[in-house]
């Protein structure tokens, strides 16, 4: 009796072979950190009074299904020396849903996707996977609990093909030599899956626009067991059209049954997308909620920051001329914000 040769990797490899070898996505972790001071934000709102929700006790269509969250964080904080880069953080990510992490530069989105994808492990708090606390050493050891980081630079090779770097790292093995034809089909069928039809999985992936390659990426987090998908900021550097073919996508993933943590700084992109929105700001969160209990305008008033906008705005007023035509201008939005911003508590 002949012995299968084949060692594919990913959920597929039954279709192929019966032998197979423990693999995992391959992207691999971004390096800069966003640390906060841990002062309070001067945004006049009071963190954590705008809290719309309490994780748990208002399940997604996800914990509708299980009951239980597959990410879980409970005041989860993150010190570093003295410097505090995330202070009572808890948020919340089921099956089939999306929660949306929005804050600005230096706000501990960086720090807080680290805790998740197992590189950092939380100061304080608890980190729960499907109901489990956990405690990760390693972003391999989040891979196997099916936890995958899709990070801004895609880890990607630009001048390979598409199918090469959608195994890149977990490549696919009959005896010695690679199995080509079993991974050129495998890529093209879960391009396929996500919405995208390459003519040619054999092109350059530098041939592909910024949209493309971030469905490559996500698709090669699907194929191989991804639970939850981290995305850092996927639309941070993409025009108006391909960033709604991300959006696209993040949508099909969630449709797909995975949970999504959304990184951005874009309410305007969170919104349609969401389910849940986390606020942050200097490491503190200004709020938690459902999509229910906040409009995209409320949002984009949370993230605005009226108080920023005020001190900004008298600071143009004292230079005088045109500064003070924008001045004018900020004023009238810092009202606008201020009358759209959820009060504590809403529903």
């Amino acid at each position: 009796m002949s012995t299968p040769q084949d060692v594919p990797a990913g959920k597929h490899a039954a279709r192929d072979t019966e032998a197979h070898d423990t693999v995992s996505q391959g992207t691999q972790p971004g390096t800069g950190t966003e640390p906060g001071t841990g002062t309070e934000p001067g945004t006049g709102i009071e963190p954590g009074t705008g809290t719309g929700i309490e994780p748990g006790t208002q399940p997604g269509a996800g914990t509708r299904q299980s009951g239980v969250p597959l990410v879980r964080l409970t005041k989860a904080g993150k010190r570093y020396g003295a410097v505090i880069a995330l202070s009572d953080i808890t948020m919340e990510v089921g099956a089939g849903e999306v929660t949306c992490v929005l804050g600005d530069n230096g706000a501990g989105k960086s720090t807080l996707i680290k805790i998740i994808a197992g590189l950092h492990q939380p100061s304080s708090g608890t980190y729960e996977v499907e109901g489990t606390e956990v405690s990760f050493d390693s972003p391999r050891a989040a891979l196997e609990m099916g936890i995958a980081t899709v990070y801004q630079d895609l880890a990607v090779v630009p001048l390979m093909p598409v199918w090469r770097n959608f195994f890149l790292g977990n490549e696919v093995r009959r005896g010695p030599a690679m199995n080509i034809p079993f991974m050129k089909k495998t890529c093209k069928e879960e391009l396929l899956a996500m919405g995208i039809d390459l003519r040619d999985v054999d092109q350059p992936i530098g041939t592909l626009s910024g949209g493309e390659r971030q469905c490559v990426a996500i698709s090669r987090a699907v194929h191989f067991g991804a639970k939850v998908l981290i995305l850092d900021e996927p639309t941070a550097a993409l025009g108006v059209k391909q960033s709604g073919v991300v959006l696209k996508y993040i949508i099909q993933a969630r449709e797909r049954g995975l949970g999504v943590i959304f990184i951005t700084h874009n309410p305007h992109h969170a919104y349609p997308v969401g389910d849940r929105f986390l606020l942050l700001n200097r490491g503190k969160s200004l709020g938690y909620y459902e999509k229910s209990q906040i409009t995209r305008d409320e949002l984009t008033g949370l993230m605005a920051g009226g108080a920023e906008l005020e001190q900004l705005s008298h600071e143009l007023e004292g230079v005088g001329g045109a500064a003070a035509d924008i001045a004018h201008e900020l004023e009238a939005d810092v009202g606008e914000s201020i009358s759209h911003q959820p009060g504590p508590g809403s529903a």
